[in-house]
């Protein structure tokens, strides 16, 4: 079926509301996604079996599992019916769909479609058009960088046949071997964490209530399905026992079916409505939370890490390919990791190392020994798209070891020369962000004590803390209030420090102080973290210019004077004029270049 434009229009107005909350000074996201998933039923497609003569063997249950709660005579998910003429059988129609269209030759750019329960909440025009067109743009970032192999024909559901059906016929002699017998008189339909999904987007199913009669009676008929689309997306909002327990979630996703590779057709995401009153709202922000919700459903979830697939003997996604099995192992050290060859490739890049270890290292706050999580490790992975926290929006990166990871469950094409940035631990090596390490100053990374200083992408003013994902390791966090260089409205009267704010100001680390200031200035000043105006004159070089002064070369990695001022100004190193998409915020966030190297769409 095709969305009226009213539905269309709540599609992502309520999901992307809960990014506003993560935008209130300190306020910090948890996400329950492995808590949630752990407890939700997903429904698995099995293959489909063709219409068989009463005399033909039957298949064994070990080719054909029915057990995943897929009905094993109807179309499977997006498969299009013949056109039929005048009225036909249930076993000729099922004949007219034995061969599904074939599947493109290459993989196309997955269409995601989302779905809103018919709840509503009433907002302002201004805040559904806002609201919209943050999930579009998520949407299409996605587009942009995953690819699948299309479903053909509209996108159809599965029902659960735990659910539908009373007992399957399990004499592997008779005709209707692993077929419902017959119909659960309770069933209604079809839910995904308590969302209930339409009729219209789910298959049919059918009972037969002889063994071996071909007869059947249509218990549901299938729906029109979902067209143009790969994965559907259900929205939903509601003050969830959840919500109320955890003051800090703003969100929680699941995926709820799969289809015969194991790769997710439909998910949930459920906001919490009480988080979303007394903040402004941001695009960002918004962006930002959805890609990451998105991403857990996609497939970035522990909860699917053993059904990943590898792919690298066959030239297409999905077909052909074996299961990878395990693929979270322990290091030597006892963290988790995931190891996957585009992983640790692109973790090896990162850290420019060749230790064979360097698996993609998953948080462990909160996960016993053994045990994995659906997030990456903060310490090392800081500022990820699927690091546990996401922090201000101007700091989270779409990065190449996330891309990795969906490159490696085997579902999805990557284009991971679009992959942000990653400036966290850039050429840090192989023991980046561990324990024994953040806390000796040997990476300009992490902070010591609780003095104030510059956010590592040099945007921000920051101060050293630590969170309790970090376990004692501290790093300079943005201010509460006033901490971006690249807003002119954060600049002050004063002047005796020489701060310019604007859009080319970055962070400093600097003690300067004006020299016709009072001794009690000149005495106090210390070094800390100010926004001067900088601008590129090549790789890793770049001028500043402070308030008064003229344009100034500052060497990367060496500290300078400026004239008529006391003091020295630090001249980071590899930190700016290096990464081009390291940027402020513009007025057009919608762009998604075509390829990205080191350049990004924020």
């Amino acid at each position: 079926m095709v969305l009226p434009p009213s539905q269309k229009l709540w599609v992502g107005m309520l999901v992307v509301m809960l990014a506003v909350v993560a935008e209130l000074p300190g306020a910090l996201q948890k996400c329950i996604f492995d808590e949630v998933q752990a407890q939700a039923r997903v429904v698995r497609a099995a293959p489909i079996r063709p219409e068989s003569p009463p005399n033909e063997p039957r298949l064994g249950a070990e080719e054909h599992p029915l057990t995943a709660g897929r009905q094993t005579i109807r179309n499977h998910p997006g498969r299009r019916a013949s056109p039929l003429r005048g009225p036909v059988s249930v076993t000729q129609r099922r004949s007219l769909r034995k061969k599904a269209p074939p599947t493109p030759a290459s993989p196309q750019p997955i269409r995601i479609q989302s779905w809103i329960p018919a709840e509503s909440i009433n907002l302002s025009e201004t805040e559904k058009e806002r609201l919209e067109a943050a999930v579009e743009e998520a949407v299409r970032m996605l587009s942009s960088l995953l690819s699948v192999n299309r479903v053909p024909g509209p996108l159809l559901l599965s029902r659960d046949v735990n659910k539908y059906c009373k007992f399957l016929w399990r004499n592997s002699s008779t005709a209707n071997y692993n077929r419902c017998g017959g119909a659960n008189n309770n069933y209604r339909t079809e839910t995904c964490l308590d969302v209930t999904i339409p009729d219209d987007h789910l298959a049919g199913c059918d009972i037969y209530t002889e063994a071996d009669s071909p007869r059947s009676t249509e218990l549901r008929p299938d729906g029109a399905g979902l067209p143009d689309a790969d994965f559907v997306l259900y929205l939903h909002v509601r003050a969830t026992d959840k919500c109320r327990a955890e003051p800090h979630v703003l969100a929680y996703a699941v995926h709820c079916q799969t289809d015969t590779r194991g790769r997710p057709l439909a998910g949930v995401v459920v906001i919490c409505r009480d988080r979303l009153t007394g903040a402004t709202y941001n695009h960002q922000a918004t962006v930002q939370t959805v890609i990451h919700e998105l991403l857990h459903a996609l497939g970035f979830s522990k909860e699917l890490f053993h059904t990943w697939r590898d792919c690298s003997s066959t030239s297409q996604v999905g077909a052909g390919c074996s299961p990878r099995g395990k693929v979270t192992h322990s290091d030597g050290s006892g963290q988790m990791r995931i190891y996957t060859p585009s992983v640790i490739s692109a973790l090896q890049r990162h850290l420019a190392s060749s230790d064979p270890e360097l698996g993609g290292p998953l948080e462990n706050l909160d996960v016993p020994p053994g045990k994995v999580s659906s997030h990456w490790e903060s310490r090392v992975l800081q500022g990820s798209i699927m690091a546990a926290v996401l922090g201000d929006s101007t700091t989270v990166r779409i990065d190449s070891v996330t891309l990795a990871a969906l490159q490696d469950t085997g579902w999805y094409t990557v284009d991971l020369s679009r992959a942000h940035s990653l400036v966290w631990g850039d050429g840090e090596g192989g023991l980046f962000g561990s324990l024994s390490t953040c806390q000796n100053k040997s990476s300009s990374f992490f902070c010591t004590g609780s003095g104030f200083g510059c956010h590592y992408l040099h945007l921000h003013k920051g101060e050293c803390q630590t969170d309790e994902y970090l376990e004692g390791c501290r790093v300079y966090k943005p201010l509460n209030n006033g901490s971006e260089c690249w807003k002119e409205e954060n600049g002050r009267e004063e002047d005796w420090s020489g701060e310019i704010f604007g859009f080319h100001s970055r962070c400093f680390f600097s003690s300067l102080t004006r020299q016709n200031q009072s001794e009690f200035l000149l005495s106090s000043s210390s070094v800390e973290g100010r926004c001067y105006r900088h601008r590129c004159t090549g790789l890793n070089r770049y001028q500043i210019q402070v308030s008064g002064s003229d344009w100034v070369d500052c060497p990367a990695g060496r500290t300078i004077q400026i004239k008529g001022y006391q003091g020295l100004v630090h001249c980071s190193d590899r930190r700016l004029c290096l990464y081009t998409d390291v940027t402020p915020p513009s007025g057009d966030v919608s762009t998604f270049p075509a390829s990205i190297t080191r350049q990004v769409w924020l």
